[in-house]
């Protein structure tokens, strides 16, 4: 074995850090093994194809999402060592109650997964985007306001964490007296944790801000239900499976909590590295500026280059084989999105951004298939309204050099967690003009 095969083998991919800065060589080298490759510290099967990626993520009945957000480190209570050649569907079911975030939408199965979904169809509704949008512009300007007369901010403080959290709310019906104090909460969730609600490489995960969200949405759900009035949360709370059944208040408001948690996550890491790449690269924010039609291609590379969810973790319900590989049933498997999306079989240079890519928007960055990030259209909306008023009330973005270096020599540090990818901080120089 060569030094640098040594290098990947030798370093734990999930509890060491020494692939957070920069994770692609690292899926580089376990795809040129195999699309689907076992790693040596976990037994887990890391699945850095795209085409292999979007089988598993199209399979439910041969895998399953009951520990998606953790996979096996935080303690996994099924007894999967002595059912190895069988089908561990019964088995997954009379242990999911006991499984870590079982009662979340991400590590549910159908049918129950896709019941619990259709909730969302009385939120996220294409009327409802186009009056959250409306809200997006007047917010963006309101956020922009507080810190363009400085000619400096840090983005994460100052723009991107506190216009998540606010759109989202406005998504959801948070009532405008409710929404400074989930501001003032989530944020501080967000830096206590360093942006790690699940999957850091101390193996340890934590609810994060999901209880809270849970308490404050069923207290809505039973409040509208007793009395409604005309907004988005008594559409939630009059909301019922596909079965016509009412859900209990709670089964609602992890739905909710979720698409929040969703929502405002993934639209920071988007927001952050959007921001940082057309800082880094004033060529590719002149081009923007002109053309303002290139904005959400722009978007879609970065999600592919950039997404802000790593991977995801999958069961395996029987013995099976994908890409020729057998996987023993119980066995983990890690779907790297991050890896998927630099497949050259599917994407022409993977490694090289651009912006001009046709087929970018075939990514997975917000995943696959049912379980597909339900907070993807509000990050891409909300990413083209803060380029365009940013670009709108200056004249040019540039990376604080005395924050994070000079270009060429840049210092960016990245959340400490196999699920997510994003950065933890960002500080930016601007030239102000008047607003448009």
């Amino acid at each position: 074995m060569n030094d640098q095969a040594h290098d990947f083998e030798a370093h734990d991919f999930f509890l060491s850090d020494r692939w957070i800065a920069n994770p692609y060589p690292y899926f580089d080298y376990m795809r040129a093994k195999s699309p689907v490759q076992r790693e040596p510290h976990h037994g887990i099967f890391m699945v850095t194809g795209y085409t292999e990626a979007l089988e598993i993520y199209n399979d439910p009945d041969r895998f399953s999402s009951c520990m998606s957000t953790t996979g096996p480190f935080a303690g996994c209570p099924i007894p999967l060592d002595q059912h190895r050649d069988e089908d561990i569907s019964a088995l997954i079911e009379q242990w999911r109650d006991q499984t870590p975030f079982h009662d979340q939408l991400p590590t549910m199965d159908p049918p129950v997964h896709t019941a619990h979904r259709s909730l969302l169809m009385s939120l996220i509704t294409p009327r409802r985007l186009k009056e959250n949008e409306d809200f997006m512009w007047k917010l963006a300007d309101e956020q922009i306001d507080g810190f363009l007369n400085r000619g400096e901010c840090e983005f994460m403080n100052d723009f991107a964490q506190p216009f998540a959290v606010l759109v989202v709310s406005d998504l959801l019906g948070v009532p405008a007296e409710d929404r400074v104090e989930f501001r003032k909460h989530l944020i501080r969730v967000e830096q206590e944790s360093g942006g790690a609600v699940v999957g850091g490489t101390d193996g340890e995960v934590t609810h994060g801000p999901l209880e809270y969200l849970y308490d404050k949405f069923s207290t809505y759900v039973v409040d509208r239900r007793a009395n409604p009035r005309d907004d988005v949360l008594t559409g939630l709370a009059k909301a019922t499976f596909p079965d016509g059944t009412v859900p209990d208040p709670m089964d609602v408001a992890r739905v909710a909590a979720n698409v929040f948690a969703a929502g405002q996550e993934t639209t920071v890491r988007l927001l952050s590295y959007a921001f940082q790449y057309i800082s880094d690269h004033p060529e590719i924010q002149q081009r923007l500026r002109a053309d303002r039609s290139l904005i959400p291609n722009f978007i879609e590379e970065c999600m592919r280059t950039e997404g802000p969810v790593k991977g995801d973790f999958r069961l395996a319900k029987r013995p099976t084989t994908v890409a020729g590989v057998e996987i023993p049933a119980g066995s983990f498997l890690f779907i790297a999105n991050s890896a998927a999306n630099r497949d050259a079989r599917k994407f022409d240079n993977p490694g090289e951004f651009q912006l001009d890519r046709k087929n970018a928007r075939l990514h997975v960055g917000f995943g696959a298939g049912r379980h597909a990030c339900p907070g993807a259209p509000l990050a891409r909306a909300e990413t083209v309204v803060a380029l365009n008023r940013m670009f709108d009330r200056t004249s040019d973005i540039r990376i604080s050099e005395k924050v994070h270096g000079p270009a060429g020599a840049r210092r960016y540090t990245y959340l400490p967690t196999f699920i997510l990818r994003g950065l933890t901080h960002i500080a930016l120089e601007f030239d102000p003009r008047e607003a448009a």
